[in-house]
C-alpha cells in the first residue's frame, strides 16, 4: 500500500498542521502521526504565544528581549522574521476561529488579553486561558480535516527517511530526500510514502529525560531520522528545563505555567523565604535558565526535594478565572492554589537546538524541510524566550510551506519502483521486551543525573560511555527484531541522547541553558557560534 504525494508531513502539532494546511493549496498532502492526531507537545502548551499587538509595544522590544535571552547565539535575521511576521499569523488563527482570551480594558487591535512572562519587558502573551496549545491545535485540526487535499494517517510512525543512500544514487549538489518508510502500528505493515517534499515536524525530545513536561511521544524521532540521513544537527546542548512543574508523585511533571509568575506568583523556599532576588533583578520573572539554575541550587543547599510557588496574595476568583486548568489539576492532588503553596521542581521542557535549517525551513538535504521544535532556525539561541515557540512554529511552517510549494514543479518524479521495498527478512518477534524497557529507564536516568541543569566534564564523559554502550545494544536488537513503535522510539531516544551529550562536551563554556562547573563563564571570544554535529558515514 505504498503512497505517493506532493508533500509528506511527519508530525501533527502546530507546525505540522500549519505546514499541511498551507501546502494543501498547492498539492496532495499526506500527514502521519504516531498516536491520535491531537497528541503532541502543542496540546500541552499552557502559557501562550508571544506577539507584538499592544500599541505601546514594538517589534524592536520583542526582538531585543529575544536576543538578550538567547545569550548571543540568536540569529538576528531569524528573530526579526519571527517578530515582524507574527501578527499576521495571529490574525489568521483568529480568522480560523481560535478563541483567545479577551480583554475589556486593553487597547490592542483584536481586543485580546495580553499576559507577561519571564524575560519579556512588556505584556505581549496572548493565550486561551491556560490551555492555549489545546485551543490552537483543535482549530488547526479542524481546518486540516476539512481539506480534501490532506490525508491524515493516525497510529503511523516514520522509521527512516528515504534518501540517495537507500536508492544507491548520489547527486552532485547534495543528498536528496524522497519520502520515508512508515509503519502502521495497528497492522504492523511497513510501506513507503514517496513525496516530492518531506517536512519533519515531529516536536521535541523531552522523554530522553526522566522528568519532563512532554507527552510520551516526544522521543526525538525527527532529530534521529535527520541525523541518520546526514542532516546537520545544531545546538543540542541547549535543553530548556521548565523551572516549575508540580512536585507530586502522581502528577507526572504537570507543568505550572510561567504565566502564573507573570500574574504575580512568587518563588519561595521551604522556610517561606523569597529567594530569586539573590539571582536576578527580575526576581521570579527572570529568564527560565536563571530560574531553573536558582531552584536547582536552592534545593541542593537546603536538601529539600522542591521549592514553592505562592499566588495566595492574588484574589482567589481572579486566579481561578485566569488559570482554570492549573487550579483544577492541583485541586485533584489536594492543593488549592488560592490558599496553599504549590510545590514545584524543574523538568525537561523544550529543545532549543535541532535540525539546522535556513529561514525557509530548508535542511542541507535537498527537498527535506523541518519546522517547529525539531528545527533549529536560530531564533532561540542558547535559551528560548518564553512563548516564542508557538509563534516560531506558526511563522516558519508557513514560510517553509510557501517556499517548498514554489519549488514543487521543478522537482522531477522518480519511479515508485526505484524505492526499495522494506526488507525485514531474518528478523523475529522478540519477546525480551523487559530488556528494552530497562534500556528506556537507564537512558533517562543517565541523562537526568549527568546531563541535566548543571553539568561537568566527568558527568558528561561518564554519560557518553554508557550511552554508546546502550546504542550498540539497541542497534543490534533493532537489526534482529521486527519493527514496533516502542523499538523505534528507543532507537531514536538513544541517538538523541548521544547528540545532546556530544554537543554538551563540545561547548567549553557556560552559556544560556548549558551550565558546566568546569567552564562556568561565558566565552564570546571562542564560543559564540553554533555547535554542529554531522553524521559522515551511514550505518
Amino acid at each position: 500500500m505504498n503512497e505517493c504525494c506532493d508533500f509528506l508531513v511527519i508530525g501533527s502539532g502546530i507546525a505540522g498542521l500549519c505546514f499541511a494546511i498551507r501546502a494543501s493549496h498547492f498539492g496532495k498532502v499526506v500527514m502521519i502521526t504516531k498516536k491520535q492526531d491531537t497528541e503532541c507537545n502543542t496540546n500541552y502548551a499552557q502559557g501562550g504565544i508571544a506577539c507584538v499587538l499592544d500599541p505601546q509595544d514594538c517589534f524592536e522590544s520583542h526582538i531585543q528581549d529575544t536576543l538578550i535571552t538567547g545569550k548571543g547565539l540568536c540569529k538576528e535575521e531569524s528573530v526579526r522574521i519571527l517578530v515582524e511576521e507574527g501578527p499576521q499569523r495571529i490574525k489568521e488563527l483568529l480568522q480560523w476561529g481560535v478563541n483567545f482570551s479577551k480583554s475589556e480594558t486593553e487597547s490592542n487591535p483584536f481586543g485580546l488579553h495580553l499576559g507577561k512572562e519571564g524575560g519579556h519587558s512588556v505584556n505581549r502573551i496572548i493565550h486561551a486561558h491556560d490551555l492555549t496549545g489545546r485551543e490552537v491545535e483543535k482549530n488547526l485540526l479542524k481546518q486540516a480535516r476539512e481539506s480534501k487535499s490532506i490525508k491524515i494517517l493516525e497510529h503511523h510512525s516514520a522509521i527512516d527517511l528515504i534518501t540517495d543512500h537507500q536508492l544507491g544514487t548520489k547527486h552532485i549538489e547534495r543528498n536528496r530526500c524522497y519520502g520515508a518508510y512508515v509503519v502502521d502500528e495497528l497492522s504492523r505493515t511497513i510501506f513507503s510514502v514517496q513525496a516530492k517534499i518531506t517536512c519533519l515536524a515531529t516536536g521535541g525530545s523531552g522523554k530522553v529525560y526522566l522528568h519532563t513536561t512532554n507527552p510520551d511521544i516526544a522521543t526525538g524521532d525527527g532529530i534521529a531520522m535527520a541525523y541518520r540521513a546526514g542532516a546537520q544537527i545544531a545546538n543540542m546542548e541547549f535543553i530548556q528545563f521548565h523551572p516549575t512543574t508540580l512536585f507530586h508523585e502522581k502528577a507526572n511533571s504537570f507543568l505550572i505555567s510561567e504565566a502564573l509568575r507573570g500574574f504575580g506568583a512568587i518563588l519561595r523556599d521551604a522556610s517561606g523565604n523569597e529567594f530569586m532576588e539573590k539571582y536576578h533583578p527580575m526576581k521570579s520573572l527572570a529568564p527560565r535558565d536563571i530560574v531553573a539554575q536558582a531552584i536547582d541550587k536552592e534545593m541542593k543547599l537546603s536538601g529539600e526535594s522542591c521549592v514553592f510557588l505562592d499566588i495566595r496574595h492574588s484574589p482567589a476568583d481572579l486566579t481561578r478565572k485566569h488559570f482554570p486548568n492549573i487550579y483544577a489539576k492541583c485541586k485533584e492532588y489536594g492543593i488549592d492554589i488560592t490558599k496553599d503553596l504549590i510545590p514545584v521542581v524543574p523538568a525537561a521542557h523544550y529543545m532549543c537546538g535541532g535540525i539546522k535549517v535556513d529561514t525557509y525551513g530548508q535542511t542541507d538535504i535537498q527537498n527535506l524541510y523541518a519546522c517547529g521544535e525539531v528545527s533549529c532556525t536560530g531564533v532561540h539561541g542558547a535559551n528560548r524566550l518564553a512563548s516564542n515557540s508557538l509563534l516560531e512554529a506558526l511563522v516558519y511552517s508557513r514560510r517553509a510551506a510557501d517556499f517548498s510549494a514554489s519549488r514543487l514543479r521543478s522537482i522531477d518524479n522518480i519511479s515508485p519502483e526505484t524505492i526499495p521495498v522494506w526488507d525485514d527478512s531474518g528478523t523475529i518477534d522478540n519477546e525480551e521486551w523487559i530488556l528494552l524497557a530497562h534500556n528506556f529507564k537507564e537512558i533517562q536516568s543517565i541523562m537526568w543525573d549527568y546531563v541535566g541543569i548543571v553539568r561537568s566534564n566527568i558527568r558528561l564523559y561518564r554519560a557518553l560511555r554508557r550511552i554508546n554502550l546502550l546504542e550498540n545494544e539497541i542497534e543490534d536488537f533493532y537489526k534482529r527484531t521486527k519493527i514496533t513503535v516502542r523499538l523505534l522510539e528507543l532507537r531514536n531516544i538513544v541517538t538523541t541522547a548521544k547528540l545532546i551529550v556530544k554537543s554538551a562536551i563540545k561547548r567549553k563554556e557556560s552559556r544560556g541553558l548549558h551550565y558546566t562547573t568546569d567552564y562556568p563563564e561565558q566565552n564570546d571570544r571562542y564560543w559564540r557560534h553554533d555547535t554542529i554535529i554531522l553524521k559522515t558515514a551511514h550505518r
